[in-house]
């Protein structure tokens, strides 16, 4: 069955990088999109960035833009999410998903991880 492993989060100080990592099993990895969503305790899964299948188009909110950076390698079925002048804000779980095309909407997306706590602290 299809399995989405994310890895790599952890607890950093404001300013500060992590690099996450998403490796999937059990789809063909190079035609689907992929993305990164994020839920803060209490709030709705909010969308990070997503990336499609060649790696050419990427979007990115606009909360992390210029600071996070998108990127997948398909040889090794892995998408990288690199986190930059990380601030409190950002402390959220961090889930990769799959999908069939580049979206923003949660619904969109049919394959999900368990997800990697992230923790910014001030």
């Amino acid at each position: 069955q299809v399995q989405l492993a994310e890895s790599g989060g952890g607890l950093v100080q404001t300013g500060g990088s992590l690099r996450l990592s998403c490796e999937a099993s059990g789809l063909t990895f190079s035609s689907y999109a992929m993305a990164w969503f994020r839920q803060a305790p209490g709030k709705e899964r909010q969308f990070v960035t997503a990336i499609n299948w060649s790696g050419r188009s990427i979007d990115y909110a606009d909360s992390v833009k210029g600071r996070f950076t998108t990127s997948r390698d398909n040889a090794r079925n892995m998408v990288y999410l690199q986190m930059n002048s990380l601030k409190p804000e950002d402390t959220a779980v961090y889930h990769c998903a799959a999908g069939g095309v580049l979206e923003r909407r949660v619904g969109m997306y049919d394959y999900w991880g368990q997800g990697t706590q992230v923790t910014v602290s001030s």
